[in-house]
C-alpha cells in the first residue's frame, strides 16, 4: 500500500491490533447467529510526510451506514463544547444573516442548531441517514452525501461557498484525505475560514491512546502532516489551538493560501514541539506496540483478579474505544458481562466482536457492580458525576488508558 497523501510506499508499522469488526457495527439479537465480518486493524506511518494511517480499510459506505449509532448530542460535555465554539466563531468571524456556515459531518445537528438559533444560514453535510434525520427534525438543512471535491463543486456552482466550514472529528474519518481537502478549498469563499478538530497524534502516543484506533479512523493526525496536506491543496494553516477534548485534540484554522491573515506563532511553536517529541523520526512509532500490549495485559489481569475474588464488574459507554480495547484483549461476557450506555440507538444491541449486551444505565443500579470500567475515558468525570449515587454506595469507577486507574 502507498501513503494516501504522498504515495510513498508504506513500510513501517505503528501498531497492529489484530482483526476486528468495524467499531460502530453494533449487533442485534438476530445478528448474533450470523457470521461477523472482521478486518485487519493495523496502522502504518509514512516516513516521507508522517501521515499515520490504517493499512487496510473497508468501503466508507459500509462503515457509515443508515443505522450509524453515534449521536453527538448524547454527551452533555460535547454539546457545551460545541456551543462555546459557535459563540467564539460568531464573534471572531462576524457571522450574521448574510453569512453561510457549512459543517461537514454534521451528525445530529448538535452544532449547527446554535447557528440556526441565531438566524445565521447554515448547511450540514451528513451521509448517515439516522443522524441526518435527527438534524432535519431540528430544522437544520442537510445534504445526505459524503463530502468531497465533487460535492463542493456543485455547492460552488449553486453560489453556496461558505464563510465558515467546520469539521469536528471528521478529518480522520475520510479515506481520500486529498480529495476531501480539495473540497474544503472549493467550497470556501474568498476570505473564508476552515476549522477542523481532530485528536492530536502526539497525545495519542504520549497517553497510549491506542483505543482511539478503529476502522472509521483512516488517519491519525499531527500538525506536521495536516500542514503539508493543506499546502498541497492550496490552503494554509494560519492558527492552531490545543484542546482537551478526546484526550487532547487540535483545532486548526485554515484559509486559501493567498489569504492575508498571517500565520500565528502558535503554528510554528507546535510544529517545533512535534519535532522535539520525535514525530519526524521512526523510533517513537516503533515503541508504541509494546506500550499498547502493556495496557491490554493490565486490563486482563484486572478482570481475572476480580473474577477470582467474586467481585461484580460492569462497564459504561458502548463507545468505539471500548470496542477496540475489548477486541484487542479478546474479552468476552464471561469476564465483563454488560456495558451500560445512555444512547437509545445502542441499547438492546450487542458490542461488535465481544458481543457484550448493551443495557440502559438503570442496569447499573439493579446490578450494583463493585467496579465499572469507563470505556470513554475522555468523559470519565462526566460519567462519574452522573453515577454519583453508585459511587456513594461503594462502586468504583475504573479507567484503563494510559494505565489502569481507580477514580
Amino acid at each position: 500500500m502507498k501513503c494516501r497523501h504522498c504515495s510513498t510506499p508504506l513500510e513501517h508499522s505503528f501498531v497492529d491490533l489484530g482483526h476486528a469488526p468495524p467499531s460502530n457495527s453494533y449487533l442485534t439479537l438476530e445478528g448474533l447467529s450470523r457470521p461477523e465480518k472482521t478486518y485487519p486493524l493495523k496502522v502504518m506511518v509514512c516516513s516521507e510526510c508522517w501521515l499515520v494511517q490504517t493499512l487496510d480499510y473497508t468501503d466508507a459506505g459500509e462503515l457509515f451506514d443508515a443505522d450509524y449509532a453515534y449521536f453527538s448530542s448524547t454527551s452533555s460535555g460535547w454539546l457545551a463544547h460545541a456551543r462555546r465554539y459557535c459563540e467564539e466563531m460568531r464573534s471572531k468571524l462576524n457571522l450574521d444573516e448574510r453569512s453561510l456556515v457549512i459543517e461537514v459531518a454534521s451528525n445530529d445537528g448538535y452544532l449547527l442548531k446554535n447557528f440556526l438559533e441565531w438566524k445565521i444560514p447554515c448547511l450540514g453535510v451528513e451521509p448517515t441517514a439516522s443522524t441526518a434525520a435527527a438534524a432535519e427534525a431540528l430544522g437544520v438543512p442537510i445534504i445526505r452525501e459524503f463530502f468531497g471535491d465533487a460535492l463542493a463543486g456543485r455547492l460552488r456552482a449553486e453560489g453556496k461557498q461558505a464563510d465558515l466550514i467546520a469539521g469536528n472529528n471528521v478529518y480522520a474519518h475520510v479515506p481520500d484525505i486529498n480529495d476531501f481537502t480539495r473540497g474544503l478549498k472549493t467550497a470556501l469563499k474568498a476570505g473564508g475560514t476552515i476549522t477542523l478538530e481532530f485528536p492530536h497524534l502526539l497525545r495519542l502516543i504520549q497517553q497510549v491512546q491506542f483505543d482511539t484506533i478503529y476502522h472509521e479512523h483512516f488517519s491519525y493526525l499531527s500538525l506536521t502532516a495536516v500542514n503539508r496536506i493543506f499546502k498541497a491543496a492550496g490552503l494554509k494553516v494560519w492558527d492552531v489551538q490545543e484542546l482537551p477534548t478526546h484526550g487532547g485534540s487540535l483545532r486548526v484554522f485554515g484559509s486559501h493560501e493567498e489569504d492575508s491573515r498571517p500565520v500565528t506563532p502558535a503554528v510554528s511553536d507546535l510544529l517545533e514541539t512535534e519535532i522535539d517529541a520525535g514525530l519526524l523520526s521512526l523510533r517513537v512509532y516503533k515503541d508504541f506496540q509494546g506500550k499498547a500490549e502493556q495496557v491490554k495485559l493490565g486490563f486482563l489481569d484486572f478482570l481475572i483478579e476480580q473474577k477470582k475474588a467474586g467481585k461484580r464488574v460492569g462497564a459504561y459507554g458502548a463507545a468505539a474505544k471500548g470496542n477496540t480495547l475489548m477486541n484487542f484483549a479478546g474479552v468476552k461476557p464471561d469476564l465483563l458481562p454488560f456495558v451500560a450506555d445512555a444512547a437509545p440507538s445502542k441499547q438492546g444491541k450487542f458490542m461488535p466482536g465481544s458481543h457484550l449486551p448493551i443495557v440502559t444505565p438503570d442496569a447499573l443500579r439493579k446490578n450494583r457492580p463493585d467496579f465499572v470500567v469507563v470505556f470513554p475515558w475522555n468523559i470519565a468525570n462526566e460519567v462519574r458525576a452522573q453515577n454519583a449515587d453508585l459511587v456513594d454506595l461503594g462502586t468504583k469507577m475504573v479507567t484503563l488508558v494510559p494505565k489502569l486507574e481507580v477514580l
